[in-house]
């Protein structure tokens, strides 16, 4: 089974510190999430208010200016409308898993599409509030408890709060 280790950062500096020393420690982009309030208005790029995933991945451009060389480096950047709650960039996997909250406007939006990430709810409740407030959540996806205690020590050496790893369910057959 696969791990995930999740944690936030106060500011987007903080965040692009944590994510350029989990690429030092070996982590690829592919391995590497980041979702943030967009509040730089990367929306604007959007085709509409409530942006399907393929279109906010082709806003993957813009999303990178607005979110800073570390952050741009990561694979799928783009912006994309949970309804209910706004506007955000996201990048990495996250994204991907993210989309289907965006595009069918899940129950629960940001909450809903974190709980289906494997996050526990009352931890997906929590990170929700961090979000909207204006941290970014970072997550990093392990595949041995060797990797999961690497990513939790960049996090703890990058003053990140509320880390906290999970199982990810294997992938269906």
């Amino acid at each position: 089974m696969k791990h995930a280790v999740y944690g936030i950062a106060q500011t987007r500096h903080q965040a692009e510190s944590i994510v350029d020393h989990l690429k030092a420690a070996g982590f690829s982009n592919n391995e590497i999430s980041v979702l943030l309030p967009d509040t730089d208005g990367t929306r604007d790029f959007a085709h509409e208010q409530n942006t399907k995933l393929p279109e906010g991945a082709a806003t993957g451009g813009a999303a990178g200016m607005g979110a800073g060389a570390i952050i741009g480096w990561l694979a799928g950047i783009g912006s994309l409308a949970i309804p209910g709650v706004g506007p955000f960039i996201a990048a990495g996997p996250i994204l991907a898993a993210l989309g289907g909250a965006a595009v069918g406007g899940a129950a629960g939006g940001l909450i809903g599409g974190l709980v289906g990430m494997g996050i526990p709810e009352y931890e997906a409740k929590l990170y929700d509030g961090k979000i909207r407030s204006g941290n970014v959540l970072i997550s990093v996806h392990t595949e041995n408890s060797d990797q999961v205690h690497a990513a939790k020590e960049v996090f703890k050496n990058g003053n990140a709060e509320d880390i906290h790893s999970t199982g990810e369910p294997n992938p269906p057959k």
